[in-house]
């Protein structure tokens, strides 16, 4: 693989308790193209886990990204091979995280105060596999917030051959904030995410940080090479619908919401009948008709019946039929005008 496969104009950015292997196979139903990422894990868990059940995935969801966090060159390096074993095509460093228990083991943002230390982690996993390696980091943490700041940041690790970055364009505090504070408090500061890719040109420069319309996505693209969207996928998923052909020129029309739900049963039938609780997969699929009649049966049904003990793909089929009834009524009461 080559650094081109990060090198697209969209990505789905990596949200812990979200984008796991059932979300991404639900997404790839939607965008064949846009680039996916894996739920941080840490090189810690690879290296003492279970990896088939942290690393697992299926090869409809590629292009796809593992995302790690650490900072022990050796157990990156070792996370690194483990993704190039399971056929990811990219790794990522997670230097963005605010967390207390990722502050903790000396990762996540924190270790934006640390460049040289980031430097050596990413020459490390460079050199341990062909995979492409990036970095997702924040434009600055607490007073160490300025431009100037970012800028020896990245030119730090850009000196091992890093090219790929991808910056959520608010800074952290790594105190008094939650992690879901520090996502939308601290203010939006696109320009300097700008300036960056003005003032390092030979890099990719993504830019993350309160996007939720594919109009603010082609905006982007000009000032940056490419948009990371991440709570906005998660609650209108279907908002990727259009961006195969918008952005990656694909002339196929996508999936109506309908069709993707029925896509999705096979896969459904799988895993429950392996022991799957069914609500680990439905529980992404709450606002695939979000905004459309039925929605409100949809999500009823799937969370009241998906909990129950032996609950299968027979309730999606259920809530499914709930949302074309409705949408078969709306159809006529709109005849009637």
């Amino acid at each position: 693989m080559t650094n081109a496969t990060l090198e697209v104009p969209l990505s789905l950015a990596p949200m812990m308790d979200r984008t796991d292997r059932h979300y991404r196979y639900f997404m790839r139903q939607i965008s064949r193209r846009t680039l996916l990422y894996t739920e941080m894990v840490t090189a810690q868990a690879i290296r003492y886990g279970n990896r088939d059940h942290l690393l697992g995935f299926t090869a409809d969801e590629r292009p796809l990204v593992l995302q790690v966090g650490g900072d022990d060159p050796a157990l990156l390096v070792e996370a690194t091979r483990a993704a190039a074993d399971f056929g990811y095509d990219a790794i990522n460093l997670n230097v963005g995280c605010p967390s207390d228990r990722v502050q903790s083991g000396n990762f996540g943002a924190c270790l934006m105060t640390q460049p040289q230390r980031v430097a050596e982690a990413v020459a490390a996993m460079r050199a341990a596999s062909p995979l492409p390696v990036s970095v997702k980091h924040r434009i600055g943490v607490d007073d160490l917030d300025r431009y100037e700041d970012m800028v020896t940041f990245v030119d730090t690790v850009a000196q091992t051959g890093c090219r790929h970055f991808t910056v959520h364009a608010r800074k952290a505090w790594l105190q008094g904030l939650s992690p879901k504070d520090n996502r939308t408090v601290p203010p939006l500061r696109y320009g300097d995410v700008h300036r960056l890719k003005q003032d390092f040109p030979h890099l990719w420069i993504e830019i993350n940080g309160g996007f939720v319309t594919l109009d603010q996505v082609a905006a982007q693209l000009g000032p940056v090479d490419g948009v990371m969207i991440g709570r906005a996928a998660y609650d209108h998923p279907y908002l990727f619908a259009e961006v195969d052909r918008r952005f990656f020129g694909v002339s196929d029309a996508p999936l109506t919401r309908f069709e993707v739900a029925e896509t999705l049963l096979p896969y459904i039938d799988h895993w429950t009948s392996r022991g799957l609780k069914l609500n680990k997969i439905t529980r992404h699929l709450l606002m695939l008709f979000a905004g459309q009649p039925g929605s409100r049966q949809w999500k009823r049904l799937l969370t009241e019946e998906s909990c129950k003990p032996d609950a299968g793909v027979e309730v999606v089929q259920r809530a499914l039929q709930a949302v074309r009834q409705a949408t078969a009524q709306q159809i006529e009461l709109e005849s009637l005008k």
